[in-house]
């Protein structure tokens, strides 16, 4: 038994530089996914929360679902990142855009003014509307992916927070049900508007 006993502790102890070495790998492959900014799945992660107006045209595509209902509500949402996708890939090889960013601004002022008027457009023409719009957005993403470590990663990950915008957008436009809700949702679409006017102010002044 005494010749038994110390060799268990001795076995776990081997381990430890097999464990320290594992968990170096895997620090430096973590690392190297984050390389650049706009690379890894955390940075596409954040990249459209960091952007105002990314961020306020794709929550305000989920309150124009939810002022739509049915199949809107769900179908919208899934357009935009869907097209945005496409959107990035033009972005990737280099395919030119007219004026994006003056595209980007308008599609917040445009999206919130529908949302403020509780425009009713037939469901074809604001799938139309909503992918027009990806397709620029999706491009401002794509062409920052040739420089980014892991593109896949960061295309998932621009991807996964576009979708949770809309829910959110979709769940704050639940309380449209209610007259007073929809009146807060009416107000939300003007700010959204108000943002986009001043984007595209913004914009045109970078032209000059």
């Amino acid at each position: 038994m005494r010749g038994t006993v110390p060799t268990l502790p001795h076995r776990r102890l081997a381990r430890v530089p097999l464990l320290i070495a594992l968990l170096t790998l895997t620090d430096v492959a973590v690392a190297h996914d984050q390389v650049g900014v706009p690379g890894g799945l955390a940075s596409g992660f954040l990249h459209p929360l960091t952007g105002l107006d990314h961020l306020v045209a794709m929550v305000a595509v989920g309150l124009w679902g939810a002022q739509l209902g049915a199949p809107a509500i769900w179908v919208l949402p899934i357009t935009f990142p869907l097209v945005m996708a496409f959107g990035g890939v033009l972005g990737v090889l280099g395919v030119p855009l007219p004026m994006p960013e003056v595209v980007i601004a308008l599609s917040a002022l445009v999206l919130g003014a529908v949302v403020a008027a509780r425009l009713r457009l037939p469901f074809a023409a604001a799938a139309v509307v909503v992918g027009m719009f990806a397709i620029f957005h999706g491009h401002a993403h794509g062409t920052e992916l040739p420089s980014a470590a892991n593109p896949l990663s960061f295309g998932v990950g621009f991807v996964v927070a576009t979708g949770l915008l809309h829910l959110c957008g979709i769940a704050i436009g639940t309380l449209s049900r209610s007259p007073a809700g929809g009146r807060v949702i009416q107000g939300l679409g003007v700010a959204i508007a108000a943002l986009g006017c001043y984007f595209l102010l913004a914009s045109l002044g970078g032209m000059r």
